[in-house]
């Protein structure tokens, strides 16, 4: 039996494909639209800062095309 064969066929692994790409269109929103990905701000603090109001955006952004009153393209 190949090596994957074992995890591929378990219902959980569907499931944990689809929080990862979940997870992972966040990250890439907030390199992207964010500008995380080369920040320009010095100091953790600031950073921490800047992680956070980009997250709380995003959570913003995808809380309102989830319901319907946001079109996230304008993003």
């Amino acid at each position: 039996m190949p090596g994957g064969l074992r995890t591929t066929r378990h219902d959980g692994y569907k499931t944990s494909l689809k929080v990862r790409k979940r997870i992972e269109e966040a990250f890439g929103w907030l390199k992207t639209v964010g500008g995380l990905r080369k920040t320009k701000l010095i100091g953790r603090e600031k950073l921490a800062g800047q992680a956070l109001l980009c997250f709380a955006t995003y959570n913003l952004v995808r809380i309102g095309s989830l319901s319907g009153w946001w079109d996230a393209k304008h993003a």
